[in-house]
């Protein structure tokens, strides 16, 4: 009985979750916040209860937690913000490093009159939620990193290395792949899209085009492509931080057809209390893929009134 009814209930969360295209709840409260290192981070915010901060990664915009926001919403505070760069946030020519990213990021919460803080963060934006954690580490309660590596940290020279990977795209970039993806965003994000999803019709077709023509938007790949030229300096970055290691629970998802069990095995270099968790069937695109699962997965380490697993604990959803 008890089965049926989860069964039911992930099921009501997935058609509730069908929106074509991904969007933030219409309640939330929106503005621009400058930080001090050099850009105007636009964010979103809304709800109430403890304060949950979401970074999302590339080939997206903030939007891509919808299913995320619209559940912890309704006994959390979610702030959202757009990653400089990338959707309302401003373009500057630098700072891409995710350390100074990750002070754009604190310059958010502070300005918002918040401290201490839940991160969740997928792709591109495990590095900034990283750096976050190991700068401010007594401000992050928990953290929780979906699907993706984190330069310097191994296996990253491995992943580098193996044609297998896929990460061609961290290499793609300069003046002349600018040139050549003007006008063709939606052909180059194609094939990220497709390269890393476990179900070609996700994103589906209307998400593709509201991402695409978020990078479309004149500086959007220059940008867009600047979050890999810094992945050099984030990785001596992130040698540096890797001498102290992470002291807050922190939850290692990764999709099945993706990073999988890999996810935590990258944590356990960086942090000492890290919870496994593989999503069943989906690639990397979490929220796009199996947003049902994935909501369930974090919202119930988030709301664990004690992390009393063991450190390697492991589950699959």
């Amino acid at each position: 009985m008890i089965r049926h009814l989860l069964a039911v209930a992930l099921l009501a969360i997935g058609a509730t979750f069908s929106q074509a295209q991904p969007s933030l709840p219409s309640s939330f409260q929106a503005k621009t916040i400058h930080s001090p290192e050099g850009a105007d981070i636009f964010v979103r915010w809304g709800g109430h209860g403890p304060v949950v901060v979401f970074i999302h990664g590339y080939a997206e915009n903030s939007d891509s937690w919808a299913p995320l926001a619209g559940d912890l919403m309704k006994d959390h505070t979610v702030v959202v913000p757009d990653l400089r760069g990338i959707g309302k946030s401003s373009k500057p020519e630098g700072g891409y490093d995710k350390k100074t990213r990750a002070k754009d990021i604190r310059a958010v919460v502070t300005g918002l009159g918040y401290d201490k803080t839940f991160v969740v963060a997928h792709d591109i934006g495990n590095t900034v939620a990283y750096a976050y954690a190991a700068i401010y580490p007594d401000k992050v309660l928990r953290l929780v990193v979906l699907d993706a590596p984190i330069p310097g940290i191994e296996p990253w020279s491995e992943i580098l290395l193996n044609p297998e990977a896929g990460v061609w795209h961290f290499n793609f970039h300069g003046p002349d792949a600018e040139r050549l993806v003007a006008g063709r965003e939606r052909i180059y994000l194609d094939r990220i899209w497709n390269d890393f999803t476990g179900d070609p019709s996700k994103p589906d077709e209307a998400t593709r085009n509201f991402f695409a023509a978020t990078y479309a938007q004149p500086g959007g790949m220059r940008a867009g492509f600047a979050q890999f030229t810094a992945f050099s300096q984030d990785a001596k970055d992130n040698k540096i931080f890797e001498q102290v290691k992470l002291p807050m629970p922190v939850l290692a998802v990764g999709g099945e057809k993706s990073f999988g069990p890999l996810q935590a095995v990258i944590m356990r270099h960086v942090a000492t209390n890290v919870r496994e968790a593989v999503v069943a069937g989906s690639g990397h695109w979490l929220m796009e893929e199996r947003p049902a699962e994935t909501v369930a997965l974090i919202r119930n380490f988030l709301d664990s009134p004690g992390i009393a697993a063991p450190a390697n604990s492991s589950f699959v959803r």
